[in-house]
């Protein structure tokens, strides 16, 4: 494993506490976001694992990046009990490069927490082989009164509490202005809309990188 670059023991213990207690409506939405990969699979922010067990037997490879040393230790092991080969490295998104293409990128609740995401997708872009496609699973800029509580909740404590997540962003219009062709992007809510959490409305989709 690569050195790692960032440090955030508060927020390694929170995520691990959450993993552990996943609704059942995201592990959902996290196994439909993997349906039906091929090939060589770039993961960005993998945290302790999660996502692994859902990868099926159609993915030859998974490389996952997970630069917060404490989660990637937990996240090796999962890999290590994934059912497709996983290699976890602890280097940063920026950090990373492959001298191979990616048949598909995947991020999942990660591209919040990314301090220049726009820079960041054009990374990942570059690296995804023509046709290749990015699964994505992001909470994103909601409208009515949870807009304005997400907007509070990012100006305050949220991203200084939860390893720098900001709630409010118009993740799909970013992925669109890099390049990417949106398919079968829709909104999913992993707990009910009258929750007053800003993180409850999810953004679900592929999004291909053009042949």
């Amino acid at each position: 494993m690569s050195t790692s670059t960032v440090d955030n023991p508060f927020f390694a213990r929170v995520w691990k506490t959450m993993s552990n207690y996943e609704p059942e409506s995201l592990r959902r939405l996290r196994a439909e976001n993997l349906a039906g990969l091929t090939g060589r699979v770039l993961e960005v922010g993998a945290g302790t694992g999660t996502n692994f067990e859902f990868y099926p037997a159609s993915v030859d490879e998974v490389v996952a990046i997970e630069p917060e040393r404490r989660l990637a230790e937990v996240a090796q092991r999962a890999g290590a009990a994934a059912p497709v080969p996983v290699t976890v490295t602890a280097q940063t998104v920026e950090q990373f490069a492959s001298a191979q293409p990616f048949d598909a990128v995947v991020c999942s609740l990660v591209l919040c927490s990314i301090e220049e995401p726009d820079v960041v997708l054009q990374q990942l872009f570059s690296i995804l082989r023509p046709g290749g496609e990015l699964r994505y699973l992001e909470h994103v800029a909601s409208a009515g009164y949870r807009d304005r509580l997400q907007r509070l909740a990012d100006a305050t404590v949220w991203p200084r509490l939860l390893g720098n997540c900001h709630t409010h962003r118009h993740t799909e219009q970013t992925i669109a202005e890099t390049g990417f062709r949106l398919e079968g992007a829709r909104r999913e809510w992993s707990l009910p809309s009258w929750v007053p959490l800003p993180v409850s409305e999810f953004a679900i989709g592929r999004a291909l990188k053009p042949a």
